[in-house]
């Protein structure tokens, strides 16, 4: 046997197994880390020391450092409420038991009652592991990291105490003290900078924004209004079409003959006689304006042109006279009249001589604008309308005019020499031929008001879709803040290309040195994620193209448009992440939300505001 072993038993004896045997105890008992590093330490000196030290030196060694042992034991233990977040320090509070003479604490699931000295102490106690928040000791838990300075977090409990620095908690309050330095200063002063940037940029581009959304809102009571004259004009139309589809049939139904018997009428030929007198007035009275016109300006060259000191009665009398019909001032009073009430006066006293017109007659206005408008009246289409006015249909228009309409094509010509042999044996006129000029002209105005029909109820169901596209969420957002950008181009020059995506339309690639134009895809959706929410933030951060040009031997090309808050609609980066796919990044001022949105200001996409620095 080696000296060194004989003195290391002499040495100890019963009293060194006792020590040994007393630290194994206390491992055995807490699974105490702090102790555990201590036990470890002293058992690797103690075998490296034993090995080279005799017995009296290893005696003077053990003496010396039982002392420095101890130190460390104390050290190890940490505060009760260590790694505890805020939100649940109330429930750390010990009570005193009912003897009174220990403090002890309950586990948050109710389990279990036990010290409050067991809390924080590095062994797991509850079935929850609530009783270790900061030392590590239980799994599947979670530290606090206060953070002075910063954002307090939470970290697993797997990684506390395991020698690495966490970014999370700048404190360094993981790890035991002096393994990481506390940075929580400097990473939250740089923090506060950049959230102040990111506060300023908000602030401008919300302003920007809240014109987007101004925009909708008037967009949409321009539709509303469109909305409401179409409904208008569309009940107006559909009686018009009405009326001439009335006019039209009923005009099928008579014969050409019959037609013509009608006209032969005396209100008919009263009516035509004062449509032709009329329009004779109407070419002389334009004949009279013309010549009054001419001699106004032949009498207004004399006013001007004569000289009032020569006295020549006649043209002062003829002037003035010309003066009075006009409503004009003396010449070489219109600068001292000019201003003054006794124009007006006169204008007034010229209008109130005028002759009262009675009831039903038309002013001068209403000649000179609305004559022409009742000259091309459609008698005929009235004379059918006074038929259908003053009673039913005469007994020549039977119900023999309406069969062909129910006959297939093939039997009309059949049918159309029966009715004709019939009617003639009944001396009854001959229908109307397809050429004839009442019906075709019928015809023309019930095509014609039908058309505008449905040029109004489409310009109506156009107006409806906008309307409600306009505020739908998978459109143009809730707040319509986007659709003043609906068709706005955004381009990104890369050299060889020019990569162009025109909102809610289409994406491109250009050549810049001449070839093909490819288009990578027409608008398909915005964000698709299934864990983002339809209308949140994060869903309009992200437009998808899809079904472009297809690739040789590849897909269809296509491009994943990504957007952050900015001051200006524009991209900056262009990558093609796989063959024919893209990514476009830019900017809009339509995703910067007003700083009162979203909690504290700062929106990440699923309502929750960050937590606010300590």
């Amino acid at each position: 046997m080696k000296i060194g072993q004989i003195s290391k038993v002499g040495a100890f004896g019963s009293g060194g197994k006792q020590c040994c045997n007393l630290w194994r105890d206390k491992e055995q008992t807490r699974n105490n880390s702090a102790r555990r590093v201590h036990v470890n330490t002293f058992q690797s000196a103690w075998v490296s020391v034993s090995d080279v030290l005799s017995g009296e030196q290893m005696l003077r060694w053990l003496l010396l450092v039982l002392p420095v042992l101890s130190v460390p034991i104390t050290q190890a233990k940490v505060d009760k409420t260590h790694g505890v977040a805020p939100e649940d320090l109330h429930h750390y509070k010990p009570v005193q038991s009912q003897s009174g003479s220990v403090q002890t604490w309950t586990c948050l699931d109710g389990s279990k009652e036990i010290p409050w000295e067991a809390v924080n102490d590095d062994y797991c106690d509850c079935p929850d592991g609530t009783d270790e928040p900061g030392t590590g000791a239980c799994p599947d838990t979670w530290f606090y990291c206060k953070n002075v300075g910063h954002i307090g977090s939470k970290i697993p409990s797997t990684r506390v105490n395991d020698g690495l620095c966490e970014a999370e908690c700048c404190d360094g309050s993981d790890e035991s003290s002096g393994v990481c330095p506390n940075k929580c200063a400097e990473i939250g002063d740089a923090y506060r900078k950049k959230q102040e940037a990111e506060r300023k940029l908000r602030k401008t581009g919300s302003k920007i924004r809240s014109t987007y959304i101004a925009f909708a809102q008037k967009a949409k009571t321009s539709l509303e209004d469109t909305i409401a004259e179409s409904q208008k004009e569309i009940a107006v139309r559909e009686k018009e079409v009405a009326r001439l589809k009335d006019i039209m049939e009923r005009t099928e139904s008579l014969s050409a003959e019959a037609l013509e018997h009608k006209k032969q009428s005396p209100l008919y030929t009263s009516i035509i006689a004062h449509h032709n007198a009329l329009k004779s007035l109407q070419r002389e009275h334009k004949k009279h304006v013309e010549r009054e016109k001419a001699l106004g300006d032949i009498l207004d060259q004399l006013r001007r042109g004569y000289n009032p000191n020569y006295q020549d009665m006649a043209v002062l009398e003829a002037v003035r006279g010309w003066e009075f019909l006009a409503g004009l001032p003396h010449i070489g009073e219109e600068e001292r009249e000019e201003g003054s009430d006794d124009g007006a006066a006169a204008k007034e006293e010229n209008k109130a001589e005028e002759e009262e017109l009675e009831e039903g007659m038309w002013s001068s206005e209403q000649l000179d604008n609305g004559l022409d408008t009742l000259l091309n009246t459609d008698y005929t289409s009235l004379l059918v309308e006074h038929d259908k006015h003053v009673g039913p249909k005469e007994a020549g228009e039977s119900l023999l005019y309406d069969l062909s309409a129910y006959l297939p094509d093939a039997f009309l010509p059949q049918f159309e020499a029966f009715r004709d042999t019939v009617l003639s044996w009944l001396g009854v006129p001959k229908s109307a031929s397809g050429d004839d000029a009442a019906l075709v002209k019928a015809r023309e105005a019930f095509n014609s008001a039908e058309h505008s029909l449905n040029l109004a109820k489409k310009e109506l169901e156009e107006a409806e879709n906008s309307l409600g596209e306009l505020f739908d969420p998978t459109g143009f957002g809730k707040q319509g803040e986007w659709k003043k950008l609906d068709g706005t181009c955004l381009s990104k020059d890369t050299g060889d290309y020019t990569y162009e995506v025109c909102l809610f339309d289409e994406a491109r690639q250009k050549p810049n040195n001449g070839g093909q134009t490819f288009s990578l895809g027409k608008f398909t959706s915005w964000n698709p994620d299934t864990n983002i929410a339809e209308g949140s933030p994060e869903y309009y951060k992200k437009q998808m193209y899809t079904q472009g040009t297809k690739c040789w031997n590849g897909p269809f090309r296509s491009v994943q448009l990504k957007l952050e808050c900015g001051l200006e609609n524009a991209i900056f980066t262009v990558e093609e992440l796989e063959k024919c796919k893209y990514q476009f990044t830019g900017t809009s001022p339509a995703l910067c939300l007003p700083l009162e949105e979203n909690g504290n200001g700062y929106g990440n996409g699923n309502g929750k505001g960050k937590k606010d620095e300590l």
